[in-house]
């Protein structure tokens, strides 16, 4: 191993020292204390339900650990955006969980609570797996009402979903173990099967303080919407169950009669490990976000066997288009090419920019992945499309329109990891969040911006200094550096990996040796949905 292997695999595991010392403090919800308070009362915690649920030897992957952080600090934060999203196995059956965390201020739903649960109910929908909701919240978080509550993509959208589930014939099993109040209280009875804990679990639509107030009725709790009332009286909830671990088990029960289900028919063989060291990965990828590299030694180290077909190999070199099989699931790769390469003319192309002919390999290669019903796999690192007269006179926005046509129509699961950069058009070409990724994960290497911090703050640099001089204000060179770097260091914040997965642009930070697996399980979740509609591109200036 070299001295540059060295320092790059140095500050790549830093990297992913950090990623797991922000997950132990978000693991942890809204502190030890309410925690304890929660077992006080009999209760898990919401983690603990979700474990308990889960299959104890399968994988499982989580969605949105990072939802909300760095956000509400004036409300006092809110970890994990107050819900345990995971992606796991009840039964040996694939299914979505989705549980309120009662140690964030009592499980009230925060604007990005809405967010991640509808992400969740969206992963759900998209790949037809059931998804199981363990409830134990107060409600709206009242503060925030006006971001939560009447918007298309707020808290009503929940129930629109429950019902469009349950249209599509999707399994939804909701637990209620702990408060399930006002609007909230349609979410478990809109699933398919409710269970309610004795004692802990509750259900109503006004409280008995509200109740009181309203109508001038006295009643407690446990007598207007407990377990006995539902289970007995109302007949809302379909089980009553002794205490939160039996509630778990009988999910189990459940689930295990459920039937097969349609399966799209992705191409699976034998998984086989890559034969090169995944590992390596830590060492293979730069420090610095400038610095090239080439993006197939990463591949290798992804793929079953490290054996990869190339597609158009000799043209388009700054994508990397080709034919793979991670985990035994046949997939075609779309990767950002980071070293630089010369063409059979003479030219040099820098690494990570998207030119004309690379963008017309792309959507060539993704066509023909829709057409053989491949999955697509996009490993980003760009810094965007190729600028300048050249490339303008070449048709640059045309064929980069192209891609971006190809990446929105394209009707086959798509799984983006983020390994490095993410800027500007580069993003949405090489099918970012707003191209409806299956899932989307980055490594704590990665940045998503319109531009780098440095590129960006010698930009606004620019305009901030031409406003002080329309003022009459002297610009000094000490002046002009501290107004710099205060500018990079507020973009170099908003280009980090957690700024984009605390509001969910990212499903995950992930371990990069976790990329297989996430690539796998998405693509064995795709398999639950057949595909609809033909691949059609539309309209295209050819």
């Amino acid at each position: 191993m070299d001295i540059k292997f060295n320092k790059n695999e140095d500050t790549n595991k830093l990297l992913l020292s950090d990623l797991k010392k922000r997950l132990a403090q978000v693991h942890l919800g809204g502190g030890k204390a309410k925690m304890a308070k929660q077992h006080q009362q009999g209760k898990m915690t919401a983690r603990e339900r979700v474990d308990h649920l889960l299959d104890a030897k399968a994988e499982r992957m989580e969605i949105g650990a990072f939802a909300g952080e760095g956000m509400y600090a004036e409300h006092g934060g809110c970890p994990s955006g107050g819900v345990i999203v995971k992606i796991g196995y009840v039964s040996g059956k694939q299914c979505v969980v989705v549980a309120n965390d009662a140690t964030v201020k009592a499980g009230a739903w925060f604007p990005i609570t809405a967010k991640k649960n509808l992400r969740a109910q969206e992963i759900a929908i998209e790949n037809r797996l059931p998804i199981i909701y363990l409830v134990d919240s107060a409600g709206v978080y009242l503060p925030m009402q006006d971001e939560i509550f009447p918007d298309k993509e707020h808290f009503g959208r929940i129930f629109r979903n429950n019902a469009i589930m349950s249209s599509k014939g999707i399994t939804q099993i909701s637990a209620v173990m702990g408060s399930c109040v006002a609007g909230g209280a349609y979410l478990p009875i809109m699933s398919d099967e409710a269970l309610i804990v004795d004692k802990t679990g509750s259900i109503f639509l006004a409280g008995s303080y509200l109740v009181k107030a309203a109508i001038g009725e006295s009643i407690d709790n446990e007598t207007l919407g407990g377990a006995t009332t539902h289970c007995e009286i109302s007949g809302v909830t379909d089980y009553k169950a002794k205490d939160d671990a039996a509630a778990l088990d009988t999910i189990k029960n459940i689930m295990d009669k459920l039937g097969d289900f349609t399966k799209a028919g992705y191409n699976r063989a034998e998984p086989v490990k890559p034969k090169e060291d995944p590992a390596d990965i830590f060492g293979i990828l730069p420090g610095s976000r400038s610095e090239p590299y080439d993006m197939m030694e990463i591949i290798k180290r992804l793929v079953d066997g490290s054996e990869f077909e190339p597609y158009k190999e000799g043209y388009g070199q700054t994508i990397i288009t080709g034919y793979a099989r991670i985990d035994g699931w046949a997939v075609g790769i779309v990767a950002n090419q980071r070293k630089v390469v010369k063409t059979k003319k003479g030219e040099m192309q820098f690494g990570g920019v998207i030119y004309s002919d690379s963008a017309d390999k792309a959507t060539r290669f993704i066509a023909n992945c829709n057409q053989k019903k491949i999955p697509l796999v996009f490993l980003q690192d760009v810094t965007g499309f190729m600028v300048g007269s050249k490339s303008e006179h070449g048709g640059i926005i045309k064929d980069g329109a192209k891609m971006v046509n190809a990446v929105s129509n394209s009707v086959v699961p798509k799984f983006t990891i983020v390994i490095g950069n993410s800027y500007g058009a580069g993003n949405y070409a090489m099918c970012g969040k707003a191209y409806d990724p299956r899932l989307i994960a980055a490594w704590p290497s990665a940045e998503l911006a319109v531009m780098s911090g440095n590129s960006a703050a010698k930009v606004l640099l620019q305009i901030e200094t031409a406003s002080l001089k329309k003022k009459g204000e002297t610009i000094t060179e000490k002046k002009e550096k501290e107004l710099f770097d205060k500018i990079k260091k507020r973009y170099d914040e908003q280009v980090s990996p957690y700024y984009a997965a605390a509001r969910l642009w990212t499903d995950a930070v992930i371990d990069p040796l976790d990329t297989r697996k996430w690539i796998s399980m998405g693509i064995e979740a795709a398999n639950h949905a057949p595909i609809e509609k033909p691949f059609n591109m539309g309209v295209l200036q050819v």
